[in-house]
């Protein structure tokens, strides 16, 4: 259950004692308008069957009317909305209803700090009953550091949850920077990270479903293998077909004389379901920590793009767990014949730990070239 807020003038005898107590609504200054801002921080809210949503927008709307009759900003804090607080739909829709034109009609602006997939299909369901000049108000920002165009921020009582969770946020853009200027590999595995780099680079497309799935002309896959061969750079927007890129990257991957992860790995991958759950992830690392630089320079960088797709499966369908599957088999096998059927349990799991926990793995060993923000 989230601490009690520390306020100094909320006593037992406020009406709204009982919710208020949590912190989740909270009035924050003013904006660069001079306007008063309320906050609503998701992280505040306890369990549901800890709190009565009811009383919530109860209270919700006894803040509000302090300050309706004047201009004035909300921010929402979404971080922190879970299955166990989140208020069912009925309430959604009820909270909507009962926050008339009085409400509506001098708020100039809503933040939504932190938005996710669930924030995008919400506003799609609501979407026909939202007016389009209301719709209008609504800004998504993705860092808090945006809030700072617009409020005062250091007058914002942001919670230490809502910091941590964008600072997570920084360490995937980094990752995302790293990814887009891509890194420079002096190695053996050259040709390999140059395909890579290249493939990674040109993929506009994250939210294409099916991605890595579909397959590609046969004959354009082998004339795109030929120019890389023969030393050649190519255009991949000559193709007009993002699966192209897909496929020339699993294949280079598969045609590499020894995998990615290495031979001398294949034991360890596959030991890893003997390891308790808890311990798995620690378990990659030291792995991956093992394997030779230019190995580990050209996993990083596949392993960050992999992990960026994954954070889009709500289009494209391609979970961590979907793109193990894909990529499991490129990325080792044995020394000796083919890896059987039971070992692709472990090998599948071990690479599904790397691109869900990338963030964990390969946060202690940087690369040379990488961009830092």
């Amino acid at each position: 259950m989230p601490p009690a807020l520390e306020d100094p003038e909320l006593n037992i005898n406020h009406p709204y004692y009982d919710v208020a107590r949590h912190g989740i609504i909270q009035l924050a200054g003013d904006d660069n308008s001079g306007r008063k801002v309320i906050t609503f921080s998701c992280c505040r809210m306890p369990p549901s069957h800890q709190l009565n949503h009811t009383r919530l927008l109860e209270y919700l709307k006894y803040t509000l009317d302090q300050y309706v009759e004047n201009d004035y900003t909300v921010v929402y804090f979404h971080y922190g909305l879970k299955s166990v607080n989140k208020p069912s739909m009925k309430w959604l829709q009820t909270a909507y209803k009962e926050f008339d034109r009085k409400y509506k009609k001098n708020l100039k602006a809503l933040y939504v700090v932190h938005p996710t997939n669930f924030i995008k299909i919400l506003w799609n369901i609501f979407k026909p009953l939202i007016s389009h000049k209301f719709g209008k108000k609504i800004t998504y920002l993705n860092y808090l550091s945006d809030l700072r165009e617009h409020l005062k921020y250091d007058q914002l009582n942001i919670p230490p949850e809502v910091i941590r969770h964008d600072e997570n946020l920084r360490g995937k853009q980094k990752a995302m920077k790293f990814l887009k200027y891509g890194i420079s590999i002096p190695c053996s595995l050259l040709v390999t990270a140059s395909t890579d780099e290249t493939c990674i680079n040109c993929f506009s497309g994250l939210q294409v479903e099916g991605l890595f799935r579909r397959s590609a002309s046969i004959q354009t896959i082998k004339d795109v293998q030929k120019l890389y061969n023969q030393g050649k750079s190519v255009n991949f927007d000559d193709y007009q077909d993002i699966h192209i890129p897909a496929v020339i990257l699993k294949t280079f991957l598969r045609e590499l004389p020894q995998p990615l992860l290495t031979f001398e790995c294949y034991d360890h991958i596959i030991g890893i379901t003997s390891v308790e759950s808890s311990l798995r992830v620690t378990r990659c690392k030291q792995i991956i920590q093992g394997l030779p630089e230019h190995n580990y320079v050209v996993l990083k960088y596949l392993i960050c793009f992999l992990h960026l797709v994954s954070q889009e499966s709500i289009y494209n369908r391609m979970t961590a767990s979907s793109l193990a599957c894909v990529f499991g088999l490129n990325l080792i096998w044995p020394s000796k014949g083919t890896a059987s059927l039971s070992a692709l349990v472990p090998l599948n799991l071990f690479t599904e730990l790397l691109i869900d926990f990338y963030m964990n793995i390969f946060n202690s060993r940087t690369v040379p070239g990488e961009i830092l923000p």
